[in-house]
């Protein structure tokens, strides 16, 4: 995600790192190069082309603008309840340890471990789930945070944080067997399990459900043809001005298209993507701390304006 601070208008106007520019110049040229062509047939040979009048394409640049405006914001939209589970995530971290911490026996060392356990997991639990969500080897993150006894079944289950979570839960449930939690205190403690559960499923949502394809591919072709008709309606009005005008055009509309295939899936490593890395990173370093634990790791950075 692009974290830059306030930008003078000139830095703005250059900024690649972020834009959709990279991702859709090769259309922008090509529009530009059938634009010039056309320019230069209609120069040479003045009657290769009828002079159009603008209103169709007046009329069609709206509807396409109304389209891709929807469509940025059905993505806009995901990644924004992307942004607030993920949110929703680190609040109900740290309810869920504070809980631990203030409701469970810490006199014995037998409730100090179980304490460590299941922060511990916690911990493993959001490590698991940005890997799940970015489709990435976990077990670098996941495997210190979870005894070694459980390592083997870990890499069989089909979906590791919800693994970590049934393993969580019974380790409460063992809490309570041995008198280190009161029943009552461990009802508010397992609603807190089930909120975190809730931002998997959610989160697991968004990821296997896509915009519709017919809908993506209507405004991806109307915005093809769009840019292929423009500059033989406007080559006999507009003269040699007519690239620039085509190359303006399809910068907007092509960047409106390659920006909401952008959102649509948040959890990813583009520039305007989710910073899953620097989340986790957050909410490990606050559990840490909640388990009077010095040796913390250092947060996320961003790197060039961009956090991961």
């Amino acid at each position: 995600m692009i974290v830059r601070q306030k930008l003078s208008a000139f830095t703005l106007l250059f900024a690649l790192r972020g834009s959709v520019l990279p991702s859709t110049y090769p259309q922008i040229i090509l529009i530009t190069a059938i634009s010039a062509l056309v320019t230069l047939i209609q120069h040479e040979f003045p009657s290769s082309f009828s002079s159009y009048s603008t209103a169709p394409f007046t009329l069609l640049g709206i509807a396409l603008s109304l389209f891709l405006g929807f469509r940025n914001n059905a993505s806009y939209q995901r990644w924004w309840e992307a942004r607030g589970l993920w949110g929703q995530l680190v609040f109900d971290s740290r309810s869920f340890t504070r809980q631990i911490m203030s409701f469970i026996d810490d006199r014995s060392e037998e409730g100090r471990d179980a304490q460590k356990e299941m922060v511990y997991l916690n911990i493993a639990f959001v490590h698991a789930l940005r890997h799940r969500l970015r489709d990435t080897e976990p077990w670098a993150d996941v495997d210190k945070f979870v005894e070694e006894k459980y390592h083997q079944k870990m890499r069989e289950s089909k979906n590791l944080p919800d693994f970590i979570m049934r393993l969580l839960g019974k380790k409460l449930s063992d809490s309570r067997k041995k008198r280190l939690v009161t029943e009552l205190m461990m009802q508010n403690i397992d609603q807190q399990l089930s909120a975190i559960t809730v931002v998997l499923a959610a989160c697991e949502r968004i990821q296997n459900t896509p915009l519709p394809f017919a809908y993506m591919l209507l405004v991806h072709r109307t915005t093809y043809l769009y840019c292929f008709m423009l500059p033989f309606g406007l080559a006999s009005s507009l003269g040699w001005a007519t690239p620039l005008i085509c190359a303006l055009v399809a910068y907007t509309f092509f960047g409106l298209d390659a920006l909401s295939e952008e959102l649509v899936d948040p959890f990813g490593f583009e520039a305007n993507h989710l910073p899953l890395e620097a989340l986790s990173r957050t909410i490990e370093i606050n559990l840490l701390e909640a388990l009077n634990e010095t040796d913390l790791p250092p947060p996320v950075m961003p790197i060039k304006g961009c956090l991961q």
